[in-house]
This record gives structure tokens, C-alpha cells and sequence, in this order.
């Protein structure tokens, strides 16, 4: 038996429409051939892969979950926080390979093999492999256990019920609902010894993204849980009620996950708009300095705060490292961009007059609750 689908309230239904809405929305613009929308898509690639291990204790600046997420080094994060970011975001990746797969089915094998690739790094923590007993789930600041697990014998049978739902695909609920019930299960089975927080959201991702409305960086909400981990700390704790007890009512958990994927796709969208706006405003200043065309690349990332190094952005003008160091000189030299750094460690960051730009577009961060009455 796992946690059932609460039956959707009429409330609750509005507001599924209005997530669905402003999911097809955001994939008509992220899907148009414009230049900016890879960016766009990199960014809210690295932000998930940074917010879900952020929730786990690992924390990294904004800089290397972007480094992470192009396959570069790290400026800050130590080795043992690198290697948990750099499992995730080859988990990750797969995900993003397995949304157009036309064969592709939910098995045991591989939620194992995306645990795997998670914790593989840490094998006393058997990576992809079922966790060998009981597990608890303790709370370090009051020194308490606030979760226990199903006993560890009846994990396999509750994955197997788990992967048959998910191939059901169950057309009369919502892909959001779907999704947020995979993750709310598998967390609460906890079948891992390590990780299960991190491969629970994985999987929401992996639901979402198979719907196809859009692209996997998109369908995530781990940057909303990551910047509201208490939040998310509580409903979990609310629903689960200490122990393993799938017949108590996911009511609460269904409508925060609603909530987080109505405010995920509304910060994506303005991050659309306000990519567009930024993105015509470099367009005149690069004219107007006589700058290659190529260079609103960096000129995008560093105003958006990001550091620019010579790496990443040979990588995304698809330039030579010679290339890349004059233009990034270039740009300094014209007061777009502030050297930070020296030689090899040397990165370029907004001068006051890029931040300027940056600040004319960028629109208001509201947070509406979908399920206000006001």
C-alpha cells in the first residue's frame, strides 16, 4: 500500500489549470528559436542541480552549480560537496536523455542506477542498492528521530508498487499530482540508506518531464524547495507523521507541491521576459561599442551575477581559449566587465554600468499563493 491521490477539491482543480497554463506558456517561449532561451535553459539547469543539494547540506555559490552544470571546475566547493554536485548533475542528465526516450519504462533498475550515479562516490553508503535494514531520519538541532522508515524487507515490494503506478500513467490525474505522489512516496519509503530526499525530486523531474509540455531544466521545482527547505521539512513531516503510515492523508503535501510548481513557472516566465528585454538592451550597447556579437554571451551571464571565466565562455561562444581571453579583455577594457583575480584563477563580473542595464529590466518578485481567497 503507498499514499493514495486525495480525490482534487474544485479549489484545488483551478489551481492545477492555472499551473497547467503557465506551463504551456512558458514552453511556447523556451521553445522559441531565439539565442537567449540556451542560457536561459543552462541557468535553470544549474539552479535546480544547486537547490536540491543545498537541501542536503551542500552548499555551493551560484558560480559552481553554473561550472557543474557545463562540465567545468569548481572556484569554491570542496571535493567531497563537488562530488556530490557533479553525481547530481550526471543524474541529472540522464533524466534530461531518458524524457524523449520512445522506449523508455519505469523499473526498479533504474531508480538504483540514478542512486548510483548520485552517492556513487560514497560507497559505505551503498549506493544503488536498497538500504540493508531499518532507517531513521534524525533531526540534529533537537536531537530527536523524526521519521521511521518501512522495514527494510518490504522496500522491494513497495518500489515494485510504486514503478507499476508509474507505468499506469493514470490519464485522469494531473501530470503535477502524478509527479508530486512519485516523490512523496518514494521519500517516504526511503529505500536508500543515503540520498532518497535527492532521488525523490529526481524522479518528479523525470514524471514532468516525460509529459513533454517541457524541457526537464524546466520541470523542475528543486530550486523552490530549495530556497523553502523548512517549508518543505514540515509538510514532509506533517504527512508522514513520524513513521511509515501511507494511509494518513496527502492532502497538505498535493496542495505545497501545487504551490511550488504555480510559483516555479511564474519566476521562469519573468526570468523570460526580463531575459528578452536584457538581451535587446546589450544588442544596442554592442553596436554602439563596435563588440562581436558573440560577446552578449558573457555580457547575459555577468549580468544576471554570474562570474564569467575564460572556460565557460569559450565554451557557450564556441570560441578558442585565445578568443575567449581577448574578448573577456575587451569587454573589461570598454567597462562592461570587472577582472576579479589573476592568470589562471582570473574570472570578470558586472561593472557598474552592466548591473545598470541589468537593473532596468528587472521586474518585481511576487510571491501569490495560488490557493489565496483574496
Amino acid at each position: 500500500m503507498l499514499f493514495s491521490t486525495p480525490n482534487l477539491t474544485v479549489e484545488e482543480r483551478a489551481v492545477v489549470t492555472r499551473v497547467e497554463e503557465l506551463r504551456r506558456n512558458l514552453g511556447r517561449n523556451t521553445t522559441q528559436a531565439k539565442r537567449w532561451t540556451g542560457l536561459l535553459r543552462r541557468t535553470a539547469f544549474a539552479r535546480a542541480i544547486r537547490g536540491s543539494n543545498t537541501i542536503e547540506g551542500y552548499n555551493v555559490t551560484v558560480d559552481d552549480a553554473l561550472a557543474a552544470a557545463e562540465g567545468e571546475e569548481p572556484l569554491e566547493a570542496d571535493a567531497d560537496t563537488w562530488a556530490a554536485i557533479t553525481g547530481y548533475r550526471n543524474a541529472m542528465t540522464y533524466i534530461l536523455q531518458l524524457a524523449s526516450d520512445p522506449e523508455f519504462s519505469y523499473h526498479a533498475d533504474l531508480i538504483k542506477s540514478l542512486h548510483f550515479m548520485m552517492i556513487g562516490h560514497v560507497l559505505s553508503k551503498n549506493p544503488g542498492r536498497w538500504r540493508p535494514g531499518a532507517i531513521f531520519v534524525h533531526n540534529d538541532e533537537l536531537g530527536e528521530t523524526v521519521y521511521e522508515g518501512p522495514d527494510g524487507d518490504v522496500v522491494p515490494r513497495l518500489v515494485a508498487e510504486l514503478v507499476d503506478q508509474l507505468n499506469a500513467e493514470d490519464k485522469n490525474a494531473p501530470a503535477v499530482v502524478r509527479a508530486g505522489m512519485a516523490h512523496l512516496n518514494l521519500v517516504m519509503i526511503h529505500p536508500f540508506s543515503d540520498g532518497n530526499g535527492r532521488m525523490a525530486r529526481a524522479l518528479q523531474t523525470l514524471v514532468l518531464a516525460r509529459e513533454g509540455i517541457l524541457e526537464p531544466p524546466f520541470c523542475s521545482i528543486e530550486e523552490y524547495l530549495g530556497r523553502n527547505t523548512q517549508a518543505y521539512y514540515d509538510v514532509l513531516a506533517e504527512v508522514g507523521g513520524g513513521r511509515w503510515q501511507p494511509g494518513l492523508d496527502a492532502r497538505p503535501w498535493l496542495r505545497f507541491v501545487l504551490t511550488a510548481h504555480y510559483r516555479q513557472a511564474r519566476t521562469l516566465l519573468m526570468r523570460v521576459r526580463e531575459m528578452e528585454a536584457l538581451w535587446n538592451l546589450l544588442e544596442v550597447e554592442i553596436k554602439r561599442k563596435a563588440l562581436p556579437e558573440r560577446t552578449l554571451v558573457a555580457l547575459s551571464d555577468a549580468a544576471d551575477g554570474y562570474s564569467v571565466r575564460n572556460a565557460t565562455y569559450r565554451t557557450a561562444a564556441d570560441v578558442s581559449e585565445v578568443v575567449a581571453g581577448r574578448d573577456l579583455k575587451l569587454l573589461a577594457d570598454k567597462d562592461l566587465l570587472v577582472p576579479v583575480g589573476e592568470k589562471r584563477g582570473r574570472s570578470y563580473v558586472a561593472s557598474k554600468q552592466l548591473k545598470s542595464l541589468a537593473k532596468r529590466v528587472r521586474q518585481p518578485r511576487a510571491v501569490e499563493d495560488p490557493f489565496s481567497t483574496k
